[in-house]
């Protein structure tokens, strides 16, 4: 493929609600899946919008930040829900997600500062704090489209490998294997929060549209067991199959597990 191709594939397991798009470059990836988000937006400007941290969607924040500039999608009426935060953190702690959007998209669109929310990492009573996230949600009728990354282990938002998968918004142990993924952002592991407050898959799976992005190989295993796998919290993105509009923008080394990929 060359760096401005993107590729639709065919799943054997196809599912009527999932799409899969295989991009030939980081760029190219990031521009597809802006395309799509500014479009849900423009089609409907007071838009509930979800959002996602990690590296994987900075692109797509960047292209995102440039078509506001260039007037083509406009974030004056959108209002933001994240999917996670670090607890606890101080919100002006430059490793917490209300850090990284801050600097990565809020900062650089139109968009009212007091319509973006993020859970708040240094919330007194994490029961309450996680409550009252999903009950905004849900007053304002649902997210309209949800940005996802995915973990090297499947999860999305902090949603763990375990033996379910949780509804709401609730307080999570981080598994070693994210902490260590995660430890590249901070000094050290030591210094990397063991807990955070995640939406659950409820809020995911109720959104009306899904994104989700990935690339680079450490997440091929994870690709590939969310879209050929089965169904199953010990991948929690796998349960994506059974979503009704779904699209998985991935670069090649993401997709490379893909019986699919091997396919073309």
């Amino acid at each position: 493929m060359n760096a401005n191709e993107i590729k639709a594939l065919e799943l054997s397991n196809k599912r009527s609600g999932v799409k899969v798009f295989v991009a030939g470059s980081y760029e190219a990836l990031s521009k597809k899946a802006a395309s799509i988000v500014a479009g849900a937006i423009n089609n409907k400007p007071s838009f509930l919008l979800g959002l996602a941290t990690g590296t994987s969607p900075i692109g797509l924040y960047e292209e995102l930040a440039n078509l506001n500039h260039e007037g083509r999608v406009d974030f004056s009426e959108v209002t933001t829900y994240n999917l996670d935060e670090y607890y606890p953190i101080d919100p002006a702690n430059d490793q917490s997600y209300r850090y990284f959007m801050n600097k990565h998209l809020f900062n650089n669109i139109n968009i009212d500062m007091n319509r973006t929310h993020v859970l708040f990492g240094q919330a007194p009573d994490w029961k309450v704090e996680c409550a009252e996230y999903d009950k905004a949600i849900a007053e304002q009728g649902g997210i309209d489209l949800q940005v996802l990354g995915i973990g090297n282990n499947g999860h999305i938002g902090f949603n763990e490998p375990g033996r379910d998968f949780i509804w709401g918004t609730h307080r999570v142990e981080l598994t070693e294997s994210t902490i260590e993924a995660n430890s590249r952002l901070f000094n050290s592991a030591d210094e990397v929060p063991r807990a955070a407050l995640s939406m659950g898959i409820g809020n995911i799976m109720c959104a009306k549209q899904v994104v989700l992005v990935a690339n680079g190989p450490k997440k091929a295993q994870a690709i590939k067991d969310a879209l050929e796998g089965e169904i199953s919290p010990y991948c929690q993105a796998s349960i994506l199959q059974l979503h009704p509009n779904v699209t998985f923008i991935i670069d090649e080394e993401a997709a490379s597990m893909l019986d699919a990929y091997k396919a073309l």
